[in-house]
Parts: C-alpha cells; sequence; structure tokens
C-alpha cells in the first residue's frame, strides 16, 4: 500500500504491506513528500549539517503516518531493525528513540550500513507492527 501525504517510494515497492494481522513498514527515513530531508540542511557556503536526533524523531514520525493509514500505531510495533550509517550516531539515536518507547517497547535491533539510499539520509527504520483487530493467520486479508 502506498500512504498519501508519505513520501513517494524510490521504488516499486510499498510503504507497508499487511498480512496475518502484521502491518510490515518498508524501511523509512527522514524524506518529506516534497523529497527534502529533516534533519539534513546545507548553508549558504555549501556546508552540511546532519542532526541524527531531528533524523530519528522524523523516521519515528513518518512510520507513525504510515501505521496509522492501516489502522495502526507506535504502541502497535512489535519489531523495529534500524539501520545508521556511522554508529557513532548510536548515542543521539538512542537518546530520541528513548522519547518514544521504553522497554516494553518492540523489540529492536541497530546495525551499521555502508550507506543509505542518499548522502544526507544517517538512519532508516524497518518495522513490524500487530494491527488492531486484524490478528490471525487470515486477520482481514492482504493490502
Amino acid at each position: 500500500m502506498i500512504v498519501g501525504g508519505a513520501a513517494r517510494p524510490r521504488g516499486r515497492f510499498p510503504h507497508v504491506k499487511v498480512a496475518g494481522g502484521f502491518a510490515f513498514v518498508s524501511g523509512t527515513s527522514s524524506r518529506r513528500p516534497d523529497n527534502t530531508i529533516a534533519g539534513a540542511s546545507v548553508d549558504a557556503l555549501g556546508t552540511t549539517n546532519l542532526d541524527i536526533r531531528e533524523q530519528t524523531r522524523a523516521v519515528l514520525r513518518n512510520i507513525s503516518g504510515i501505521l496509522a493509514a492501516v489502522g495502526a500505531s507506535l504502541d502497535d510495533l512489535v519489531q523495529v531493525t534500524t539501520y545508521l550509517v556511522n554508529m557513532n550516531d548510536f548515542g543521539g539515536y538512542n537518546e530520541v528513540y528513548a522519547e518514544f518507547f521504553d522497554e516494553t517497547g518492540p523489540a529492536r535491533t541497530t546495525v551499521a550500513v555502508h550507506q543509505l539510499p542518499h548522502p544526507h539520509l544517517l538512519i532508516e527504520i524497518q518495522a513490524v507492527a500487530l494491527v488492531p483487530g486484524r490478528s490471525g493467520p487470515h486477520g482481514g486479508g492482504d493490502d
């Protein structure tokens, strides 16, 4: 399912796929619908400033919007996988993540990757949520 109002995927894949009562959210970044990137700015001299905290907040808000389109929320997440370009950003990412979740939140894995699809992206998160009212092997079908 492609979610209106979200940045269009940069390939032929959906924002989210619902199957077996779960919502599988494709890797999501801080990219906005107009293709600008939250947490990335370039000043008049061409100096780039990338902010892991702002990008992390934007990614989680983007995921929240995608989940809302299928009747779920961040509270329904059961698993997230985070991809960081630089593990030196782990502290800032972890700090913001704790604004959204505590130890009762989703299971989490964080890995370092060489790069993401745009040089200004520091983080991408893939997630799985249990969609309320759609549990079971045939829980409401595929979207």
